[in-house]
């Protein structure tokens, strides 16, 4: 009895290895983690890095930026600058491209018109008396004295009459463009009754022109008008008989849209 109490007597408790064991296990197998995953988004961001370098062919990274994304402020401060900021330049840019392909547009409408009354005089054999000019504010028809008119009247006679609404039929435009007919004479003074000077001699033949061209339905009457010069702008000098002959004549203007606002 006393060998066998002896013997269970020097038998050691190694119950605590297990505990320590595990403890073990654990920090061995967090160590492993964390090396592991170190290691994973180490390789990773490599990956993605060169990916972006490779497709950017050379350039600088995306991921090598410092800024690439703009913080929630910096995005809220910029909005609030940007509604009180001017146009910018390329919106600037963008609407001078817009006024000039207008413009140039404008310009080939007008030169095509240009064309079908140039073809009209040289059908019907007018020139020089009916004369066209391009300017920066429309297209000019220039009508000298003997197209409509005897010396000193007003009055369009009857084969003159199917000129004007020839001439009318050409000023059909879609959109409609304003139309200013201008009357001009020389410096010698009107002396009948009717026109006591030369003021109310070019008013008349403006306004009588623009009443034939109005008959045409197709024209706008609120876009017409007409204006008296009298003697006062001479396209050439009243020193001879050809200039006054030139100085005696009806204009009419057809302008350009962008000078109709």
């Amino acid at each position: 009895m006393l060998k066998r109490k002896k013997k269970h007597e020097e038998h050691v408790d190694e119950s605590w290895l297990i505990p320590y064991a595990d403890i073990l296990t654990l920090l061995l197998a967090l160590f492993i983690v964390l090396f592991a995953a170190s290691e994973v988004d180490s390789q990773k961001f490599k990956a993605i890095s060169d990916s972006f370098n490779s497709e950017l062919q050379g350039g600088t990274g995306v991921l090598d930026q410092q800024a690439a994304v703009k913080s929630l402020e910096e995005t809220s401060i910029t909005a609030k600058i940007d509604k009180t900021m001017p146009p910018s330049e390329n919106e600037q840019e963008l609407a001078a491209a817009k006024e000039q392909m207008a413009a140039a547009q404008d310009k080939k409408e007008l030169q095509e018109l240009q064309g079908k009354i140039e073809s009209y005089i040289a059908e019907k054999g007018l020139a020089p008396r009916l004369q066209t000019e391009l300017t920066i504010k429309g297209l000019v028809l220039k009508i000298k004295e003997g197209v409509l008119y005897q010396s000193g009247s007003a009055d369009i006679n009857e084969e003159s009459k199917v000129i004007a609404v020839e001439i009318s039929n050409l000023l059909v435009t879609d959109p409609p463009r304003y139309v200013l007919i201008d009357g001009h004479t020389d410096n010698v003074p009107a002396v009948s009754e009717e026109f006591p000077s030369n003021w109310e001699l070019s008013s008349a033949r403006a306004i009588n022109f623009m009443k034939i061209l109005l008959e045409n339905n197709q024209l706008d009457p609120k876009k017409f008008s007409a204006t008296a010069y009298g003697e006062f702008q001479p396209i050439n000098s009243n020193d001879t008989e050809a200039g006054r002959a030139e100085n005696r004549r009806v204009e009419v203007l057809i302008s350009q849209y962008k000078q109709e606002n």
